[in-house]
């Protein structure tokens, strides 16, 4: 893998926003939607392309700042009292990434009332705020046609009050024709986007990897305090491990971006089995297994993370070819993804977390050596661990400790937001 890496900034954005539709059924195809609405509103407003192509992918990611569930399924409702809470955290998750500086202004304000203040409030906001609600009022059990009269009466009526009136007229001259209500809801919204993105693709170096990876570790990390900060361990345990192992300087970056992604599938998973303190269920622990596969399907959408998405994705595969949920052979499993098992696990027993003290040294010492005779884990990884327990124990909790004070930091700033802002 090359430093710098053609990225698709659509499939991109579209990676992340899917991976956020993973926490809730109700949530499936949201972004996409609010994405297409918008880019259909803004083009019936006559909006110059490169203005529409960054309302769509601001619509993509609109309500990325609502991390937890709750958050998230409160967004659907019509008139969210507390949306300038996920909105405002949304901002803070984009915008110091240079390309999306503009989408997360549209993101911050894409819940600004029109009345009062509404000059004030970019017009790409305006029209995702409308797009956003027109999303929230489909009900996926009636068809379609049938419910869109109700809909455009519930937007009308919110005219020059929720909704910049030039964008009602603008939905209202949408919503008289069939094709944008089956677009809307049509199990082909994907390539139905694809065709309307004209943004070509985006040149990333490693430091704009690496900021995306933390955009993307915040979203998986931050929904509960028991995983606050479990990527950014395993990402520091990767990295160190590589440097002892050769890995030139770009490798060793790359592998810590893979392991601030390795767990992106868990949004998948409901908090109440990942926060489950006691021993899982059958049942349970089979849903746990889908978390690593909904990784490599979510990172395999952008093309150029190939590498990457291996080393991220096959952290529970075992060398005997009994893990999952590829079940892959030892020689079939890259070097980066053993080096990722090997920090995962050991992160993952070192770590405090609210129901229980990580393990003293010689308990995971333990542990890591009958993996490893287990053919769980590599030998020769586990063995250059165990060499330099200390020094790599320090950059874990160096970096673990950091990421608790930005997790802190998050949960200040959402009690300071006022909801009336």
């Amino acid at each position: 893998m090359e430093e710098n890496l053609e990225i698709s900034l659509f499939n991109l954005v579209l990676s992340i926003g899917n991976t956020a539709d993973l926490v809730s059924p109700l949530l499936v195809n949201h972004h996409k939607q609010v994405g297409y609405i918008a880019n259909e509103i803004a083009k019936e407003m006559g909006l110059p392309e490169e203005m529409r192509n960054e309302i769509m992918l601001a619509g993509l990611l609109h309500d990325l700042g609502g991390i937890s569930l709750q958050e998230r399924e409160n967004a659907l409702t019509f008139e969210d009292t507390h949306a300038f809470l996920h909105s405002k955290l949304g901002y803070q998750l984009f915008k110091d990434f240079p390309p999306f500086a503009g989408i997360a202004e549209l993101i911050y304000y894409h819940h600004s009332w029109w009345e009062p203040g509404g000059k004030n409030v970019p017009l790409g906001s305006h029209i995702i705020h409308l797009a956003d609600r027109v999303a929230v009022s489909i009900n996926k059990k009636i068809p379609i046609l049938e419910q869109a009269e109700n809909i455009v009466k519930k937007i009308r009526d919110q005219s020059g009050r929720m909704f910049m009136p030039d964008a009602v007229e603008a939905f209202c001259s949408l919503a008289k024709k069939e094709y944008f209500w089956f677009d809307t809801v049509s199990q082909y919204i994907l390539s139905i986007l694809e065709q309307k993105e004209e943004q070509g693709r985006l040149i990333l170096d490693l430091d704009n990897l690496q900021v995306i990876a933390n955009i993307f570790s915040k979203i998986i990390d931050f929904r509960s305090p028991f995983t606050a900060n479990h990527s950014s361990g395993v990402a520091a345990t990767a990295q160190a491990l590589a440097e002892i192992l050769g890995f030139s300087e770009s490798r060793r970056q790359l592998i810590k971006i893979a392991g601030l992604l390795h767990d992106v599938g868990k949004l998948a998973i409901p908090p109440q089995i990942l926060e489950k303190p006691g021993p899982l269920t059958k049942d349970e622990f089979n849903i746990i297994k889908s978390h690593t596969f909904f990784s490599y399907r979510t990172l395999e959408a952008i093309d150029g993370f190939e590498t990457l998405n291996q080393w991220a994705s096959f952290h529970h595969e075992r060398l005997d070819g009994q893990g999952y949920p590829f079940h892959l052979s030892e020689e079939e499993l890259p070097l980066g993804s053993k080096i990722m098992a090997v920090a995962d696990v050991f992160t993952a027993i070192t770590e405090d977390r609210p129901y229980r003290s990580g393990m003293d040294s010689d308990k995971a010492v333990k542990v890591l050596t009958k993996m490893a005779s287990e053919k769980a884990v590599d030998q020769d990884i586990v063995d250059v661990l165990l060499t330099n327990y200390e020094k790599i124990n320090a950059v874990r909790i160096e970096a673990q400790s950091a990421t608790v004070n930005e997790y802190l930091k998050y949960q200040r700033d959402k009690g300071n937001i006022s909801i009336n802002n």
